[in-house]
């Protein structure tokens, strides 16, 4: 899609807070008027372009979670994997799962992956619908019951610490966003992962 692939361009060169529709509309050959025939708001084309640069993660979050014999152990290696993607490019990952997207997030993954099949080709079958749900509180809590049901974390405790690990992963990516703290990538990971790492080993 030529909006997409413009967005893309200007990201690439001036980040996502270089992205405007003149601009978007301009190298694409169009006037601005006519990207919101398309998409319903500036967010929307933002969020389709960012999941551009997503593709990485969602190609190698597999190969992290083979290396898990159970259902935790590949919870906390998806983890690693996202941290490790995330925190390269925060303001990317901020678009694509943190970001108001004034609308209904999980509408605009559908769309965007019924466009973009492509992406999911060679895709494990039972890890596509981790992968096709946005909510990540959704997503991750898929895993830890998968846990609950081999005996290895406790049920009544998955909600909570799911939903304090997405807590910390967010916290993380707004601190490298807002530059409140000269983290370095490796120890911004490091930081996270025995974080929830903890969490993890106290309360599941």
């Amino acid at each position: 899609m030529y909006f997409v692939n413009a967005t893309v361009e200007i990201i690439e060169k001036e980040g996502i807070e270089g992205v405007t529709a003149r601009k978007i509309a301009d190298r694409a050959g169009y006037t601005s008027s006519t990207i919101y025939n398309y998409f319903g708001e500036l967010s929307h084309l933002i969020f389709f372009a960012s999941m551009r640069f997503v593709n990485d993660y969602i190609q190698e979050v597999p190969t992290y979670m083979s290396k898990g014999v159970n259902y935790l152990e590949k919870y906390l290696l998806s983890w690693e994997c996202l941290c490790k993607h995330s925190f390269t490019r925060p303001e990317i990952y901020h678009a694509v799962f943190i970001a108001n997207l004034g609308g209904k997030p999980q509408e605009l993954l559908d769309h965007y992956y019924s466009v973009y099949q492509s992406d999911l080709i060679g895709f494990p079958d039972d890890l596509k619908p981790l992968i096709l749900e946005h909510n990540l509180i959704k997503r991750n809590q898929a895993l830890l019951e998968m846990a609950s049901k081999e005996n290895i974390v406790r049920p009544e405790n998955i909600e909570e610490v799911n939903d304090i690990i997405i807590l910390i992963w967010e916290g993380m990516i707004t601190t490298l966003l807002n530059q409140r703290r000269d983290y370095e990538l490796e120890e911004a990971i490091e930081k996270t992962m025995r974080y929830i790492n903890k969490i993890a080993s106290k309360l599941l």
